[in-house]
């Protein structure tokens, strides 16, 4: 009895490589293609699976198809070999493959030709075994696609880095990224679900930009040979859609990949997915409700619940009315003193020190309120917590609070410690915006690399009249890190990663 069900270590990975590679020439010697062009297929093995689901043992149905699979598991005795097929959603099935249906030949070829990870196409009846497995018996089979390397050994697992670097394969081995992948986009199809409903109409605004604006962060640059100009790719767009505004599309969203140059860790990619949508004539509570109805509408989508299973067993909560808090006074409580919008940067830098914390010389007074309420506060935001106004020096594109100096209409939305969403009152008035972005435009020349620009265009725009309205914006990415309690590049099909050293 000879077995095929130990994948190659390291350490003897080029041994196999050569192996698999003379096995592909002798293919071709005898005539037989390794990559043919199709192969017969008349059902999935989910399919197969959804059909014969209270077969007893031992049962032969007569019903002949053709599977297709991936050799996940591969057993040879004599006259009689098993192998377990494998398809793309991880639906398996048993193949018998005997003497007496498939020939010496054929048989012979299977345990020759055949090793782990090679994908076939496998003819014959529809059974159950004397063990009462679902089974195909094969009459013939065929070479799908030759595998020249081998899987991974599943004693030895894949670590974090080579499973990002090598997605194609963890979606092999693994299931828990299989079913990541198919997440998304039910999670994708739930939000445009979400939105029409409430007569949202989806667009698509530019990624590569004269000008980069809508968010405080750092660009990637590039050139147009074609325009002879630099051009930016896009950190948000907000000002794109809130043109769609000025011009009567008053219910408006997108969903597309925005570009971030910053840091990489648990949370952040300098690439992502957001989505991004504007009412007219809402406000930052009322966008809020949007909010939640997208994430729990989300939740049902993926868990049939409000209530999701994190990939570690635990559950998270994501029903009902949700929690909010002042971000100044989650700062106090964190500091121990009263804190307001008022409170000076020399007393909030007195705090920061006390804390241990690294001040950036850049930052505005708002910056390091933001920072100090990281600090203190952001970790123990578990459940859905809206942190509700931000300092205005910070919010240059929103309202001002209707009470509150120094505050704007901006709430936060904080789910297992990490920043989910953010919505806004948006700013409407063509004059304070561009005093506002006049402001940016200094901090950016004294530095700052993620201060907005003016953006002539977009005031010209809001100067037509910009009604009333709320804003929000969610990173898709981060909302299934919440549906899901894996990191974001976990949740990213093919994240950026370094090439690999030579």
């Amino acid at each position: 009895m000879t077995t095929d069900n130990s994948p190659a270590t390291e350490d003897d990975l080029p041994e196999q490589l050569r192996i698999r590679r003379e096995k592909r020439a002798s293919l071709i010697e005898r005539g037989i293609e390794p990559y043919p062009v199709a192969v017969a297929r008349t059902k999935s093995l989910k399919e197969v699976r959804e059909k014969y689901t209270s077969l007893d043992v031992d049962v032969a149905t007569g019903d002949i198809e053709s599977l297709t699979g991936r050799i996940i598991f591969k057993r040879d005795t004599g006259k009689l070999c098993f192998a377990t097929l494998r398809e793309g959603d991880g639906t398996e099935l048993q193949a018998m493959l005997s003497l007496d249906k498939v020939g010496e030949d054929q048989l012979d070829a299977w345990k020759s030709d055949i090793d782990l990870g090679d994908m076939v196409s496998v003819t014959g009846e529809i059974i159950t075994s004397k063990r009462g497995e679902l089974s195909i018996l094969a009459n013939s089979w065929a070479l799908a696609s030759k595998s020249l390397r081998p899987l991974p050994n599943d004693h030895k697992p894949m670590s974090e880095e080579t499973r990002v670097r090598m997605r194609y394969v963890d979606l092999i081995v693994r299931p828990e990224a299989r079913v990541a992948a198919r997440m998304r986009p039910t999670v994708m199809r739930s939000l445009r679900e979400t939105f029409n409903s409430e007569s949202f109409i989806e667009v698509e605004t530019p990624m590569l930009q004269v000008m980069h604006g809508g968010a405080t962060a750092r660009p990637f640059k590039t050139f147009s040979n074609a325009y002879d100009m630099d051009l930016y790719m896009r950190i948000a767009p907000e000002l794109f859609l809130k043109r769609c505004v000025v011009g009567g599309i008053e219910r408006v969203f997108e969903i597309n990949r925005n570009f971030r140059n910053e840091g990489a860790d648990s949370s952040h990619s300098p690439e992502f997915a957001m989505v991004e949508s504007y009412m007219a004539y809402g406000d930052w509570r009322s966008i809020a409700d949007v909010t939640r109805s997208l994430i729990q509408n989300a939740a049902m989508a993926v868990a049939g619940s409000h209530v999701v299973t994190h990939h570690d067993g635990r559950q998270a909560d994501l029903g009902g009315t949700w929690k909010e808090i002042s971000l100044y006074d989650a700062i106090s409580e964190g500091v121990g003193e009263q804190v307001t919008a008022l409170t000076s940067i020399d007393e909030l830098k007195k705090h920061a020190t006390k804390l241990g914390m690294k001040i950036d010389p850049k930052w505005v007074t708002g910056k390091l309120a933001e920072e100090i309420f990281e600090h203190v506060a952001q970790d123990k935001l578990v459940a859905p917590t809206f942190v509700m106004g931000y300092p205005v020096d910070t919010s240059p594109l929103v309202r001002a609070h209707r009470q509150t100096p120094g505050v704007v209409e901006k709430w936060d939305l904080y789910v297992d410690g990490f920043e989910l969403a953010t919505g806004y009152s948006e700013l409407i008035d063509p004059v304070i915006q561009r005093e506002r972005l006049i402001e940016q435009a200094q901090l950016g020349a004294k530095g700052d690399l993620e201060a907005m620009q003016v953006d002539e265009d977009f005031l010209r725009a809001m100067e037509f009249g910009m009604p009333p309205m709320g804003g929000m914006g969610m990173g898709v990415d981060r909302l299934l890190m919440a549906l899901t309690g894996l990191g974001i590049r976990e949740t990213i099909l093919f994240p950026l990663v370094k090439p690999e050293a030579d």
